[in-house]
């Protein structure tokens, strides 16, 4: 690998298709890695199967999305403690440098009372880790918001060491992702690529879909000297066939690699 900004598949972006899937996609399309999102697909859980996988491909796990979605809630526990620790243990067995964790649900009283206390014991442990905590979004139901998260959704309201940055969850939040870096600031260490519209939901878009300024945000990294990696999440659900998926990923893939490259020779 070079020493480009890595540009990474999210596994969660090949959904419905399996854990398994992402690898060989992610080898057919170019990846320069992979980031698992821990759910209830038995391999994305399993270090063995991934281990094997990644040689087999030849595709690295970079990053381990801990299992904090509410689909997930019972993934190895429905302990969100032991859930991350076996995320970290996932991520150093694997060789992966990063862990994307989310802020705590709001029904999750004491483990929100305790996040960063716990957090600083659960680095201490793992210090080649860094855990870095997602930007979220308010939601809307029945026509009102409401914030399912506590403190909040946006974890520079609490501080943190390490944060990952979505822009589709900029965009549902209706902030600019590029107003939500200068937050984050030096500590910005991932990034979730997708795009949205500003739509009251996490749309997840192909990159230059949506009304994020998806590119002057990867072209600002490289010239902030940001030493991070960037992971495409987007939403192929609907996609037809396995051949548009893999063309909605080439185009993430194609977008993330040009807008970094610019910034890169700009630099130069």
């Amino acid at each position: 690998m070079s020493s480009r900004v890595p540009v990474l598949l999210s596994s969660s972006s090949v959904f419905p298709e399996p854990t398994a899937a992402a690898f060989e996609m992610a080898a057919t399309v170019g990846y320069d890695g992979l980031e698992v999102m821990v759910w209830t697909d038995a391999v994305s859980q399993d270090a063995g199967a991934l281990k094997g996988l990644a040689e087999h491909y030849d595709v690295p796990v970079l990053s381990v999305h801990a299992p904090c979605l509410l689909v997930t809630q019972r993934v190895w526990s429905p302990d969100p403690w032991e859930r991350l620790n076996r995320a970290a243990q996932l991520a150093e067995s694997l060789g992966a440098p990063t862990v994307v964790v989310h802020p705590p649900f709001t029904w999750q009283r004491d483990y929100a009372k305790n996040f960063a206390a716990g957090l600083a014991k659960v680095q201490a442990r793992h210090p080649d880790l860094t855990f870095a905590i997602e930007n979220m979004f308010p939601v809307k139901m029945a026509g009102r918001w409401f914030v399912p998260y506590t403190p909040g959704w946006d974890p520079t309201e609490t501080g943190f060491d390490a944060y990952t940055l979505d822009l589709s969850h900029c965009a549902a939040a209706r902030i600019d992702s590029m107003e939500m870096a200068a937050k984050m600031g030096a500590a910005l260490r991932h990034v979730h690529l997708g795009d949205g519209t500003g739509e009251a939901r996490d749309e997840h878009l192909v990159p230059g879909r949506g009304t994020q300024p998806c590119a002057e945000l990867l072209r600002s990294l490289v010239a902030d000297g940001f030493t991070g990696s960037v992971a495409c999440e987007i939403n192929t659900r609907k996609a037809a066939s396995r051949a548009v998926r893999e063309a909605d990923l080439r185009e993430s893939l194609e977008f993330a690699r040009r807008h970094l490259a610019e910034s890169a020779v700009s630099k130069a």
